[in-house]
């Protein structure tokens, strides 16, 4: 399996934000523990806190900055394409929470891209029953990048 990853960054600061392969690679990684085995494409856009505000505003009706937004999409059951959706992270946030929780920038971006590709393929965690489906598979995901589990905290 593969992930293709349309790379947009809307910042004048590129400093931290991974490369093509390790951002297919998280990808991946998350898809696969996630039960998707076929080649994905998706996009990952990276903002500004001003830029994410109007988004989560518009489309979750939270007026404020967050970490990432993921967008699935949703193609007709007739149409085989492998685009499963949009991933907009804040890298200003990002940053923030990773020194906020004591984590490399690195360990928490992968966490955000594997949470994220778990949303765009139906994973949520509004109900605590889906997030006790969810987290595992973060938890897992996670520990084959190499990285801790990112709830040894709780911080979400």
């Amino acid at each position: 399996m593969k992930a293709d990853i349309d790379l947009q960054v809307a910042i004048d600061d590129h400093d931290g934000i991974p490369d093509l392969n390790t951002l297919s690679k998280w990808a991946v990684t998350a898809l696969e523990t996630g039960g998707r085995h076929e080649d994905a494409e998706l996009t990952v856009r990276i903002v500004t806190p001003d830029e994410i505000r109007t988004l989560n505003r518009e489309y979750r009706h939270l007026d404020r900055p967050t970490n990432i937004l993921s967008f699935p999409f949703e193609c007709p059951p007739e149409v085989k394409l492998p685009l499963i959706g949009d991933l907009v992270i804040c890298m200003e946030i990002l940053k923030k929470e990773a020194v906020e929780q004591r984590k490399t920038l690195d360990e928490h971006f992968a966490h955000l891209i594997v949470h994220g590709c778990l949303h765009l393929i139906g994973y949520d965690h509004i109900e605590s029953v889906d997030a006790a489906v969810m987290e595992p598979l973060e938890i897992k995901a996670l520990a084959a990048l190499g990285y801790d589990n990112p709830y040894r905290d709780d911080e979400f």
